[in-house]
Order: C-alpha cells, then structure tokens, then sequence
C-alpha cells in the first residue's frame, strides 16, 4: 500500500510538471499569433508549425528505437490516430476563423468550455470518477473565467448573428479539441505520447497542404522567421507535454490545469507590456477587483482539483493503517 502511495505521488508530481508546462507555452503563443498575423495566414502557419514538429519528432522517436510500435497498431487504432490528427486540425483553423466573429477576450472565453467538455469525456469514456467537492471545484472554476474576462463580455458591438456564429464556431473548436485529446488518451498504452503527436503531425500537415500558401515564407525577414519558428517549437513544447500529461494524470485534472492558459496569457501580455516590446501590437487590459478575485478562484479551484485525489488517497492509507 505505502508503495502505491508512492507511486501516486511520483505520478502526480510528472503530471503536474508536463501539465503546467504545456499550460505556460499555450500562455505565451496567442502573443506570438497576434505577431504573426501581420505577415502569414493562420493556416499556413499551423502546416509550418505541424511540418517542424513532425521532423523534431521524426528525429526523436528514430533515436529513442520507439517507430516500431506503429507495428503491432489495428486498423480500428489508425482509424482513431487519423481521427485525432483531423480533429485538431479543425481545433487549430475553426479557432483562428472564430476571430472573425469575436474579440480575443469573448473568444478565449468561450472556449473554456473544453477543459469541462474533457472532464465529463473522462467519465463518460473511460470511467474516471469525480467527487461532489471536485465538481463544485469546476463550478466554482467556472465562476472564475466569467470574472476574469468580465471586462471582454460587452459584446454591444457585435451584432447578434455575428456573435451566435462566433460561439458556435468556438464550441465546434472546443469539441474538436477535447475529440482530439480523448482519442490521444485512448492510444496511450498502444503508442508513446511522442508516436501519436508524430502521427498527428504527420498526416495534419499532408491535410492542410491544399489550403496553405506557400508563398508566404519567400517575403519572411529574420524577425518574423524567429516568430514563425517560436510558434512551431511551442506546438512541439506545449503539445508534448500535455500527452504526457494525460499519461499521468487523469483527463479531469489535466482538463483542470488547462484553464490556467488565460491567466498565464494574461501574465505574459503584462510582461511584454510592460518590457516595452511591441506597443503597436500589443496592449494590456487594466485588472479590477473581479477580474482579480476571477484569478484567485481559478487558481484555487484548479489547486482544489489537482490535490483531492492525492488527500484522498493518503487518508484511506491512514484509516486502513489504523484499522490494521
């Protein structure tokens, strides 16, 4: 039993570690997307951040001897990696056309739908469970995000039809994404999380080859070449971890953390605001009271999340050390 705790603990500790990893680096990459509308479409950029982290993880997984599982893989199992691969393609493009409809802030907003959306997938597919205090923890997470992005909620300058488009393009995304990470999860004891984003990357770049302009890359200048490649090593960072991430954890707590990407969004805008660096580009929003108190629920909701599972285990240990 104490080995089993143990084993908990070190799970939980690699969880946390991919999963705010990935939940930083998606922080950072809505500054470096903003940057990059200036001088390439969305979609070509997602082929190129595909196309690098498909060689990256060509490289790696030829290295670490790990090809040959997609050997022993059923048809039933490339039907769901080419499933997954087109979902997050759909994830990364309807996103970006959302913006057509909605400001950043309505957009980011809405989209927090997903990480719940993963939780109840979590139940409905692989059986996880969650505790009442845990579910109040996602109302009261939910409470949170409404707070934090109350000032993006004047939606007085957005028509009606235009906004209903701009949500339901949002929730398509959110699906896709939370489709994406619930097919990833179920290929985890057949593939190694580096295998399945190889794939994903692999067949999402031959997909979005027809609607991706090439020439953009001709026209680049060394800065927007370094952004172009950030935005792909990110993809390669963020992606990576949150598989390992749902290896660990299960897909309620990894959906969980997710929600912090806002808040270090958030943290990053101020930074560069703050530095100076591209003031044309990039502004902050002044924080009040709501939107702080938004921020500490979230966080406290989050931290609520992640640690039951493990308290719980711990004090089952005890009361069975107890009774024995």
């Amino acid at each position: 039993m104490l080995n089993q705790i143990q084993n908990n603990q070190h799970y939980f500790k690699f969880g946390l570690f991919f999963a705010i990893t990935a939940v930083v680096f998606w922080g950072m990459l809505p500054i470096a997307l903003k940057l990059s509308a200036t001088f390439i479409d969305p979609v070509t950029l997602t082929w190129f951040r595909f196309f690098v982290a498909f060689l990256v993880s060509l490289i790696l997984q030829k290295l670490s001897g790990n090809l040959y599982q997609f050997k022993h893989l059923l048809k039933i199992d490339w039907l769901k990696l080419t499933m997954a691969a087109i979902f997050s393609v759909f994830n990364y493009v309807s996103f970006v056309y959302a913006l057509d409809y909605l400001q950043p802030g309505p957009a980011q907003l809405t989209f927090q739908s997903a990480p719940f959306f993963l939780a109840f997938g979590g139940m409905l597919f692989f059986k996880e469970r969650l505790s009442a205090l845990q579910m109040s923890c996602f109302a009261t997470l939910a409470l949170g995000m409404l707070l934090f992005f109350h000032p993006h909620l004047d939606f007085s300058n957005t028509s009606t039809n235009q906004l209903w488009i701009g949500i339901l393009i949002i929730q398509f995304s959110a699906l896709s994404w939370t489709s994406y990470a619930l097919l990833q999860k179920s290929m985890i004891k057949k593939l190694s999380p580096g295998n399945i984003l190889l794939y994903i990357y692999g067949a999402g770049l031959v997909l979005m080859i027809p609607f991706s302009d090439f020439s953009y890359f001709a026209h680049m200048d060394m800065n927007q070449w370094v952004i172009a490649v950030f935005c792909a090593i990110n993809t390669l960072i963020a992606y990576g971890s949150f598989a390992q991430s749902m290896k660990y954890w299960p897909t309620a707590q990894v959906g969980a953390t997710v929600t912090l990407a806002p808040v270090f969004s958030f943290i990053f805008t101020a930074i560069v605001v703050a530095l100076g660096w591209w003031p044309a580009m990039i502004q902050s929003s002044p924080l009040d009271m709501l939107s702080l108190t938004g921020i500490l629920l979230v966080i406290g909701s989050v931290i609520c999340v992640q640690l039951m599972p493990l308290f719980s285990k711990r004090a089952k240990h005890r009361v069975s050390q107890a009774c024995g």
